[in-house]
């Protein structure tokens, strides 16, 4: 008899939790210092409950630290881009990169698909799918037991005695304030920004065009014809989704002459790399980073052969966008290649590193250091965009300005805009096995040295019994003790 799906999956539960038994995965707390029970205070606060949050969450459990709070703007199961605003058929990443599990093997990917689906489709499996990853996500939360307060946004952050005041917003509107030691802003690939639209799409009504990063009801396209501005990987990625759902024609518009052809990532995977760009000095880091950005990410050989496949797929490389208009209700391209008309306006022009683009960031513009307020490159090898980015330190925590904002530096970027200071080791599976260690390190340094004193006199107080003279469990009487 065929066991069935949920219970290969709750007999796989059983085993994570044994060997997380096996290796003391799973630390004891630490000393109580009387605050514990303060519903409104938390060592950690993490926004964000997606792969990078809930990495971040299970990594300070295992570490004791149990004052943990996991917000996400997003219902539960809706985590992060993967059924959002995500439109390739799979990951891009390998299938056997270590994940969420830090080390634990039933908890992997692959112990996970392997219950439901057996050792023979992993085998088979290339990538593994979008809908899968977010099951397994799912999946994950629920095994490690971390709890997330869902369609919540961060409104604000400001400075409060000892730690943060962070302003939260539920989906109704109601706003409550917390306050918290430290900030984790595991918010992905715009989390120090937004989506960059290009000046003359927003001369555009709004509904003319929609950036990659907006979930939208694909079927929408059925019997248009679009445009895309863009020829990277999440140009492919709408190309295909648009087609796929039936719009007429699909024509992309890139400035470049000729597609990418190597992925980045592929090179920077290795220990070396990812585990110690960050302990460069600033100079080759620059020197790294400015390289990386160099490289624009290609689209993966499937989506390619699936929207070159179509006959309503064109492309128009080398092509520059002179003008953008409306006309007669539909969009009017003037190019370098002549005259297009489109119904509507797909974006796939990636993000921007910008405080001032996000709420609960806008107020950090004055006080975060960015690598132009601390360095120099040498002349020639400027780069606004790299320039922009915010200058961390090792345990990704922000950066102040000024001696008096020095608080800010209970704010880490866990996200995106981390790669220029510390490498791309917080935007993804690949370096995520480097990332969570270093930024956990970081907080469970700051959380002791914080409260030392208070764990000196903890100490100090100590007195828990651990041997008694009078007792032997193996005699009939008390044994006597000598005064």
């Amino acid at each position: 008899m065929t066991t069935p799906p949920d219970e290969r999956l709750r007999e796989l539960e059983r085993r994570a939790h044994d060997e997380m038994a096996r290796i003391e995965a799973l630390c004891a707390d630490w000393p109580k210092l009387g605050d514990e029970d303060r519903k409104d205070l938390h060592s950690v606060v993490i926004c964000g409950a997606g792969l990078s949050g809930l990495s971040i969450a299970f990594a300070l459990k295992r570490r004791g630290i149990r004052s943990v709070h996991v917000i996400d703007q997003s219902e539960e199961g809706r985590e992060g881009p993967w059924i959002t605003c995500a439109r390739m058929q799979t990951l891009r990443s390998p299938k056997y990169l270590s994940g969420p599990d830090l080390g634990i093997p039933s908890l992997t990917l692959r112990s996970w698909y392997e219950a439901l689906n057996g050792g023979d489709a992993w085998d088979a499996l290339d990538k593994i799918s979008r809908q899968d990853w977010m099951a397994y996500l799912i999946w994950f939360r629920r095994t490690v037991g971390i709890d997330v307060e869902n369609r919540t946004t961060l409104s604000s952050i400001d400075q409060a005695e000892g730690g943060l005041a962070l302003t939260l917003t539920n989906v109704g509107g109601t706003s409550r304030t917390i306050t918290c030691r430290h900030l984790v802003m595991a918010t992905g690939i715009d989390g120090c920004g937004g989506p960059r639209i290009p000046a003359m799409v927003k001369t555009l009504p709004k509904s003319a065009w929609t950036h990659s990063n907006e979930p939208i009801p694909i079927d929408f396209l059925k019997d248009r014809n679009v445009a895309i501005l863009g020829s990277g990987t999440s140009s492919f990625d709408w190309a295909v989704a648009a087609l796929e759902t039936g719009a007429r024609d699909v024509t992309m518009f890139a400035r470049s002459a000729d597609l990418p052809r190597t992925e980045v990532l592929a090179w920077t995977n290795f220990p070396g790399f990812l585990g110690h760009f960050a302990d460069l000095p600033d100079l080759e880091r620059w020197r790294f980073a400015n390289l990386y950005f160099n490289f624009k990410v290609p689209p993966t050989q499937e989506q390619y052969n699936r929207a070159c496949r179509h006959p309503g797929f064109t492309m128009q490389l080398g092509c520059g966008i002179r003008e953008l208009s409306m006309d007669g209700g539909r969009i009017r391209l003037a190019t370098t290649n002549g005259i297009f008309h489109a119904d509507h306006l797909l974006l796939g022009t990636g993000y921007e590193v910008n405080f001032a683009l996000r709420p609960e960031l806008a107020g950090l513009v004055a006080t975060a250091a960015l690598w132009k307020d601390r360095f120099q490159p040498p002349q020639g090898e400027e780069n606004a965009m790299l320039a922009g980015h915010p200058y961390l330190g090792p345990g990704f925590e922000l950066t102040p300005r000024y001696a008096e904002a020095s608080w800010v530096s209970r704010i880490h970027m866990f996200n995106a805009g981390a790669l220029a200071s510390l490498g791309p080791i917080s935007n993804g599976v690949t370096g995520l096995k480097y990332g969570v260690p270093r930024i956990v390190d970081a907080l469970v340094k700051a959380l002791f040295i914080g409260d030392s004193n208070r764990y000196l006199a903890a100490l100090a107080a100590y007195d828990e019994p651990h041997f008694d003279p009078g007792i032997d469990e193996d005699a009939t009487t008390p044994r006597e003790v000598l005064a």
